[in-house]
């Protein structure tokens, strides 16, 4: 069977010039920086919702011992979140033409037979197995999230948290193997010595390389190249959606990008409308809507009109979402968190918080801060953004704005504010 060339398991079903260690090691240890920095990234992000302070923070809530490195999410510098979900997204996208050509470097390594030699072989074969599952899994699940295509069975946070530590597992593993090599062959090749095409004994000796080639077309440096060009149209293609401000007109892959959605003051992005989320006038109206504050002291509702006759105070902050898109910083003004905890009794350092919305479905209708995120004096439950009422779709009659906070956090359509210990 390995000597029928129609079947894969044959080394002379593989044909291209291409293949071979240089090529393969190349690609393998870009994605060896560029996977590390998004695993880092993505549980930095994970970290951001602070999962411990509440259930409904925690969209993994069997974690376990994965959670081992969680931490209270800051608030400075107010980009921060902006920054790792930007790179989180924006590299991940930028990474799928590496990735590609990583797996189709190695297609024929796949169909090798016998299936194990050994027992280090059988759990080698076993571990790349999650590694092109694994890897395959996050960045299909990560493309579709950021598209807003939620086509997979089950959340994406869980998914996409479970399945990132398994890949990496099996991504470290990998590279525990293979990369001192990769480093040795991408050397080897800078001094003239590596097994090529002027090299064939050497060459030959690698499985990758094929037995019988066609003739090239295109030289291996060239191949990479194209990858490199297909990353760099992708990273120019998606990057506006992070940076914000005219750069967004760049990001034509990405359903936050091109231009704003809308123009004057409140003419920037938005995941959820108003109507999406069920909310109606009546919901909104002054005579009707009330915000219903309960700490130590009890409870008491407020209208609108009294929470404006409050000391109202401004801050410039962006929105960016997990998504991978952000805003410029907005102007908004409204009432500080820390202020409404000591209308609730705390009249020191406020506690945690917890903020429910007239959202009538969703997985973040409800959210919980932390302390210092009560604390900080740019925390507002804003009213106003850029010197007008938010707008329906914005949260009107009033939002929650978080310096640092994943855009689900900044609840919209607050109604009602719950401070105490989480």
């Amino acid at each position: 069977m390995r000597d029928q060339p129609r079947l894969p398991t044959s080394p002379g079903f593989w044909r291209s010039p291409l293949r071979g260690p240089w090529l393969t090691s190349v690609l393998g240890l870009v994605l060896l920086a560029g996977i590390t920095v998004l695993f880092v990234t993505g549980l930095v992000s994970y970290a951001a919702y602070n999962p411990g302070l509440s259930p409904v923070n925690d969209q993994t809530p069997d974690k376990g011992l994965l959670g081992f490195y969680l931490f209270a999410w800051p608030t400075d510098p107010v980009w921060l979140y902006r920054l790792t979900q930007g790179t989180h997204v924006t590299l991940g996208i930028t990474l799928i033409p590496v990735l590609l050509a990583k797996l189709w470097s190695v297609v024929p390594r796949l169909f090798e037979l016998p299936p194990a030699r050994s027992l280090a072989h059988a759990l080698e074969r076993v571990s790349l197995v999650l590694l092109v599952g694994g890897g395959l899994f996050e960045f299909t699940t990560g493309v579709l999230n950021v598209q807003l295509d939620y086509v997979f069975p089950g959340s994406f946070y869980p998914l996409h948290f479970y399945g990132a530590w398994v890949f990496f597992a099996a991504f470290v593993a990998h590279a525990a193997l293979k990369a001192p090599a990769a480093v040795r062959t991408v050397r080897r090749r800078t001094a003239g010595t590596a097994g090529t095409a002027e090299h064939p004994a050497a060459a030959l000796a690698d499985t990758l390389v094929a037995p019988r080639p066609d003739p090239p077309t295109v030289s291996r440096r060239g191949a990479l190249g194209l990858v490199g060009g297909a990353s760099l149209l992708l990273l120019v293609t998606t990057v506006g959606q992070s940076l914000g401000g005219p750069f967004r007109r760049t990001a034509l892959l990405a359903p936050h990008g091109t231009a704003d959605p809308g123009g004057g003051p409140n003419g920037f992005q938005i995941n959820k409308t108003a109507g999406y989320a069920g909310i109606t006038a009546a919901d909104t109206h002054e005579d009707a809507w009330r915000l219903v504050v309960t700490g130590r002291t009890g409870t008491v509702r407020l209208s609108r009109a009294e929470l404006l006759r409050l000391p109202q105070h401004s801050a410039s902050l962006p929105i960016a979402c997990v998504e991978g898109w952000s805003t410029a910083d907005q102007w908004w003004r409204g009432v500080r968190l820390r202020d409404l905890a000591a209308l609730a009794g705390y009249d020191g350092a406020p506690p945690d918080l917890f903020v429910e919305s007239l959202q009538r479905h969703g997985a973040f209708r409800h959210a919980a801060l932390r302390a210092n995120q009560v604390a900080d004096p740019r925390s507002l439950l804003a009213f106003r953004v850029n010197g007008e009422d938010l707008s329906p779709d914005h949260g009107y009659p009033a939002r929650i704005i978080v310096p640092a906070a994943p855009g689900v956090l900044n609840t919209k359509w607050v109604s009602r504010l719950t401070f105490g210990d989480l």
